[in-house]
Formats: structure tokens, sequence, C-alpha cells
């Protein structure tokens, strides 16, 4: 089975870093900042901090795992994060220079229900679970405000 890790990167300003997806033919959409568990990463946190270190040049600091997705062939571990300083212009993953991906743009979003209603986040799964978060308060752990 694939495993994946995705980062709900909350900034302080309470605002989510996303990255828009810009593929020719197709709709813009909006993805969390991850990417697969590799063999030689020693654990799934592991491979959430390399993602993040390659997809925003950041450091976050998890904070719980926030919900799973999984289907007969893939799970995907959506995390909880605290992130303090990025630099989307010194990302090194290697889907940025890739030929026909198109485009990636790092955004920050409000960490709001209208925030998240603004885009189109995929999987609308995680959309949806942020959403239920929001309006009852489980991401009170990490929110500032």
């Amino acid at each position: 089975m694939i495993e994946r890790v995705r980062a709900v990167l909350v900034t302080e300003k309470d605002t989510m870093l996303v990255i828009r997806r810009t593929k020719p033919g197709a709709p813009v959409y909006w993805v969390l900042p991850g990417g697969g568990v590799e063999a030689d990463d020693e654990s799934r946190e592991a491979a959430l901090h390399r993602e993040i270190y390659e997809e925003v040049a950041g450091k976050a600091d998890i904070v719980r795992l926030l919900h799973t997705m999984e289907s007969d062939d893939e799970r995907q571990l959506f995390y909880l994060t605290r992130i303090a300083t990025w630099s989307f212009d010194d990302r090194t993953g290697s889907e940025f220079s890739a030929e026909g991906r198109g485009d990636y743009a790092l955004e920050e979003v409000p960490l709001t229900v209208e925030g998240i209603d603004g885009i189109a986040l995929k999987p609308e799964e995680i959309a949806h679970v942020l959403r239920g978060a929001l309006r009852d308060g489980s991401l009170s752990d990490v929110a500032t405000a």
C-alpha cells in the first residue's frame, strides 16, 4: 500500500499554507504540501519533515495526526503542524521542474471556514474535515488567536 503524508501548515498569523496547482486544460485546485513516504524515511513524521523541506523550504512542528484517508491501494495521513518560516523560492522538490506538471504556487489562506470555502482544496474530504474542526473548535491546540 502506498502511504502519503500531508501537512496542514498553520502560520503564526493563523493562515494555512497551500499549494495552488495549475495544469494545462484542467481547473485550478489547491493541495496541502506533502508526498509519498519513501523506503529510507525513518518514520511517517520524518517523511513529512522531508516533504515540507522539499516543497516549502520550511521546518514545521508536528502538533498531531488530524485525519487518515484510506482506499484499497493508498493511505494518506494529514498532520496538523505549526510553521514559522518558509521560502517557496528555495524549494527543492523534483516535481517543480518536471516537464508538463504545470505550475505550483504557494499561497496563504485564512484558516477559517470561509477561507477553505474560497478555494478548491483537494481532496474534498480533507476540506470537509477542516471545516468541521474549525466549527467545533478542535483546532484550538494549534491556533494562536
